[in-house]
C-alpha cells in the first residue's frame, strides 16, 4: 500500500510542477498546436507538449515506487521510452503515419519478445482456448497497436483522453492491488497521479495538451495493463480470478478502443489509410449535437463506467456473448448518434430552404406590387 501511495503522490507532484514551466518554455519557442479548418477544434495556438510532464511525474515515480528486482520493469519501461521520443518528435515536426507505425512497431516487440506481454489464449471465445505461437504473437502485435493509438485517435476534446485514462488506470490499478500484483498496481496507480494533475490544465478551456508525447505514453501503458489484466484474471491459480476478463477488460478501454476499431474499419473498407484523419470519432458526433467539451467528456466516461459495470454484473455469461454484447451496444450508440444528426441537419436544411423561399416570395410580391417588404410580407401570408 506504501508503494502506492508513494508512487502516486510523487507521479501528480512532478507532473504538476513541471506542466507550468512547459507551458511557458512552450510559449517562449512557439511550440503550439495551431488551429485549423478540417478537423482541429480549438480557436487558439495552445501547447501540445503536456505529455512530457505526464511522462516525467509517470516514469520518475514507477522507477522509484515498483520494488527493486522486478520481472520486465527495465522492458516495459524501454519500451515506453521509444513511444515517448516518437511522440515528442511528431509533436515538434510531425511525422508521418508510417514512421509512426514503425516506431510502434519496435515499442511493441520490445513488449512481445522481452517484456512478457503475451496474449497466448482467447479465453473461450468463439470456443477458441490457446493460440499457436504464431498466432499468439500477431494477435499481441495488433493489440499493442490498436490499444497504443486509441488514446491518440480520442485525444480531441479538452480533458477526454485523460479522463478516459484515468478511469482506465484506477479500475486496472485497483484490480492489481487486490490481486497482490504490485508492479503493475503501483504503474496503474502512477499513471493515476501524473493524469490526474494533467487535467488540472487540461480541463476546458485547456491551458495545454498531452500531444502525441501524452496519448502514445497511455495508449502503451494501458495495451501493458489490459493484456496483463487478462492474463493475471483470466489464471485459474490467480488470487482474484474474474470470470470473463477479456470481455471486462475490452470493457475498462470501451469507448477510445471500439471507436478506434469502428474508425479503422470504416477507413479501410474506405479504401483509405486506417491513420488518415477525419472527423467521424464519437466526439465529433457528439460535439455535432451541440454538446460541450466538458459534457462531451462526462458523456464519454460516463457512458464507459456503465459500460464496466454492466460487464461486471454479467461476467458469468462468457467472454463470447458479452463481447458480442459489446459490439452490438457500440454500433447502436454510434447508429443512434449519426441518425439524430442527420435528422437534425436535415431539418436545418429544410428551415433554411423554407426562410430563404419566403424571402424570395416577398422580394417578388414586392416587386410586382411596388410595396415594402414591411408590405409584401403581409400580402405574401
Amino acid at each position: 500500500m506504501d508503494h502506492l501511495l508513494i508512487g502516486a503522490v510523487i507521479a501528480f507532484l512532478v507532473t504538476f510542477s513541471a506542466i507550468p514551466i512547459i507551458i511557458r518554455v512552450a510559449e517562449m519557442k512557439h511550440l503550439f498546436d495551431l488551429p485549423d479548418d478540417e478537423r482541429k477544434l480549438h480557436m487558439n495556438p495552445i501547447p501540445s507538449l503536456g505529455g512530457i510532464g505526464i511522462f516525467a511525474g509517470f516514469i520518475l515515480a514507477m522507477l522509484i515506487a515498483i520494488p527493486i528486482g522486478s520481472v520486465y520493469i527495465q522492458f516495459i519501461t524501454a519500451a515506453v521510452m521509444v513511444v515517448f521520443f516518437l511522440g515528442i518528435k511528431d509533436d515538434i515536426v510531425v511525422l508521418t503515419p508510417l514512421k509512426k507505425f514503425l516506431g510502434q512497431l519496435v515499442a511493441a516487440a520490445i513488449l512481445v519478445f522481452k517484456g512478457g506481454v503475451v496474449i497466448d489464449s482467447m479465453h473461450g471465445f468463439m470456443g477458441i482456448e490457446n493460440l499457436p505461437y504464431a498466432f499468439s504473437i500477431a494477435i499481441t502485435f495488433f493489440t499493442i497497436i490498436v490499444v497504443t493509438n486509441s488514446f491518440n485517435l480520442i485525444d480531441g476534446v479538452d480533458g477526454l483522453a485523460g479522463s478516459l485514462g484515468l478511469l482506465s488506470s484506477i479500475a486496472f490499478g485497483t484490480y492489481f492491488f487486490i490481486a497482490q500484483e504490485p508492479v503493475y498496481a503501483v504503474m496503474s496507480f502512477c499513471m493515476t497521479g501524473s493524469i490526474l494533475a494533467f487535467l488540472i490544465f487540461n480541463v476546458s478551456p485547456a491551458k495545454i495538451f498531452m500531444g502525441d508525447t501524452g496519448s502514445l505514453l497511455l495508449g502503451i501503458i494501458n495495451s501493458v495493463l489490459v493484456i496483463k489484466f487478462i492474463n493475471v484474471a483470466s489464471s485459474p491459480v490467480a488470487t482474484v480470478a474474474i470470470p470473463s476478463a477479456a470481455a471486462l477488460g475490452f470493457a475498462v478501454l470501451f469507448v477510445p478502443l471500439f471507436d478506434t476499431l469502428r474508425i479503422f474499419a470504416y477507413r479501410i473498407l474506405s479504401r483509405r489509410s486506417p491513420f488518415s484523419p477525419d472527423r467521424n470519432h464519437v466526439h465529433h458526433l457528439l460535439l455535432e449535437k451541440g454538446c460541450s467539451h466538458n459534457m462531451v467528456t462526462f458523456l464519454a466516461v460516463s457512458f464507459n463506467i456503465i459500460i464496466i459495470g454492466l460487464t461486471y454484473m454479467g461476467r458469468n455469461l462468457g467472454n463470447t456473448i458479452l463481447l458480442l454484447g459489446l459490439v452490438s451496444v457500440g454500433f447502436s450508440t454510434i447508429s443512434l448518434l449519426i441518425y439524430t444528426n442527420r435528422n437534425k441537419r436535415r431539418k436545418l436544411f429544410y428551415s433554411f430552404r423554407t426562410d430563404k423561399t419566403a424571402e424570395i416570395e416577398t422580394k417578388v410580391i414586392s416587386l410586382k406590387t411596388g410595396t415594402t417588404g414591411i408590405e409584401a410580407e403581409e400580402i405574401a401570408k
